[in-house]
């Protein structure tokens, strides 16, 4: 027989209840939200027809060709078939009939729906990426070292090189070189002679530049609040009316105007953390301040910037919708549901199907991003879970 003490150590050694991971608790909680499973569900549905559609339709013969062009099969409804006595072998469609219809000019608009579902999932995906990556910086910097302050020599340092930088970029290269190369001195003198050899470059000069002007959070924080004043949606078009075309222009631009809000959901969660008490513990032991950031800060941080970021894919399809509705998204030959929507505006009583199929596409992506994102919020919320 065992003994008390037996017994009472296999008590206290072994659990009451089972472990389960963070994985699981999320989930446990996740899955009581009918709607952000709903919205899971709409999202891998979208993301299986985005990634079919990119093998689908590229390629030198793809089974479904989005720019064939067939002007005896325009403006076909969907689900009609094919005229085999008109077209060619190689112009008719697979299993013989054009599921979503033809528009004015005979392009299967299942094909070129298949194509902009890749389109505008790429274009979400790396505008929100980019702007959360610039988001987590600039929040980072001012929820982590806003205290500190910007001297002015510092902060003519910065714009002269942003200048020479954008001036090169732009094709002023003669310009941009005069500009840049100053900066250039100035940095190796002061920042690798001083601090690396301790060469005192200046004296008069330290007293006439090296003054404090503001704080780190003072300028990024006024930085966000001159961005929030402008329009974003009239800001994109104007910078994009003013580049070339292109799909990557389309992401980048995005991204760099929509990173404002990831900020400021950073830097309040740096200002709450940072003086948490494992933070103070992590600074006594003389750990490196990178490493306090990214390796306990950061992971504390990260649950508003998914959802956040979530809710921003959606933001960005429906702006890219707007812009290739508009003519200034993506160019031809790429077809994407914006542009499909413009297409079939001036036919929207002889073929309003090519009006209602890429709005509804449009409704339903975005629903569920939206969807998806909400549940996200009331799961990693503590606050919000008893409303799931």
């Amino acid at each position: 027989m065992m003994s008390n003490n037996q017994i009472d150590s296999n008590f206290f050694d072994e659990p009451s209840f089972p472990r389960r991971t963070r994985l699981q608790d999320f989930w446990a909680v996740f899955k009581k939200n009918r709607l952000a499973i709903a919205g899971l569900l709409m999202f891998g549905v979208f993301f299986l027809a985005a990634l079919t559609g990119l093998f689908l339709t590229s390629g030198h013969k793809p089974v479904f060709d989005p720019a064939l062009v067939r002007l005896q099969e325009k403006l076909r409804p969907p689900l009609s078939k094919a005229n085999y006595e008109t077209l060619r072998p190689d112009e008719i469609p697979v299993l013989g009939l054009y599921l979503l219809g033809t528009d004015d000019l005979g392009r299967d608009v299942f094909a070129r729906m298949f194509q902009g579902a890749w389109v505008s999932l790429t274009v979400g995906f790396v505008a929100v990426m980019i702007s959360v990556l610039v988001g987590i910086f600039m929040g980072g910097m001012a929820g982590y070292f806003g205290d500190r302050h910007v001297y002015l020599d510092h902060m003519l340092f910065l714009v002269l090189a942003l200048s020479g930088l954008i001036m090169t970029a732009v094709g002023q290269i003669r310009e941009g070189v005069i500009i840049f190369i100053p900066c250039l001195v100035y940095f190796v003198f002061k920042i690798i002679l001083e601090r690396s050899y301790k060469i005192k470059t200046r004296r008069w000069l330290a007293n006439l530049l090296h003054k404090k002007i503001f704080s780190v959070d003072t300028l990024i924080m006024r930085i966000v609040d001159i961005m929030l004043c402008f329009p974003s949606f009239f800001l994109i078009l104007t910078v994009v009316a003013l580049l070339p075309a292109s799909i990557y222009n389309i992401m980048i631009i995005i991204g760099l105007t929509s990173w404002m809000g990831t900020t400021r959901f950073v830097r309040a969660e740096f200002l709450s953390l940072k003086d948490q008490d494992f933070v103070t513990a992590a600074r006594a032991l003389g750990i490196s301040d990178l490493r306090i950031i990214f390796r306990h800060i950061m992971p504390n941080a990260i649950a508003p910037v998914l959802v956040s970021s979530t809710i921003g894919i959606a933001t960005a399809i429906l702006t890219e919708a707007g812009l290739s509705f508009l003519g200034f998204g993506v160019p031809p030959p790429h077809a994407t549901w914006g542009n499909i929507l413009s297409d079939g505006k001036g036919f929207l009583f002889d073929a309003p199907w090519l009006t209602f199929i890429p709005g509804i596409a449009i409704l339903i992506a975005v629903l569920s991003f939206n969807l998806f994102g909400e549940g996200l919020r009331d799961t990693l919320n503590p606050k919000l879970r008893d409303r799931v």
